[in-house]
């Protein structure tokens, strides 16, 4: 049946189109906040990046995590396709 093998491969294309959007954003968020950063005459936080502000991080991390996911979930997706296998 397609329906088994498709609603998997949209479900991982929507994982990885987030992931992708999620790295680009925590990019955009990491070098916004190294620029203002940059006009602070005081340049330690700067250099030693204290206070350390995990929002980028975490949203390039989770974009990773995105990724993996949305391409096994296609890889899964197609493997049904290609066997043929029945639903559970």
């Amino acid at each position: 049946m397609a329906g088994d093998w498709s609603i998997l491969a949209i479900v991982g294309a929507v994982f990885i189109v987030l992931g992708v959007i999620g790295i680009l954003w925590g990019r955009h968020e990491q070098k916004k906040l190294d620029e203002a950063l940059t006009t602070h005459i005081d340049v330690r936080e700067f250099v030693s990046h204290w206070p350390e502000r995990p929002q980028p991080g975490a949203l390039k991390i989770g974009g990773f995590i995105a990724v993996a996911l949305g391409i096994l979930l296609m890889i899964i997706g197609l493997v049904i396709w290609y066997t043929g296998l029945p639903p559970a």
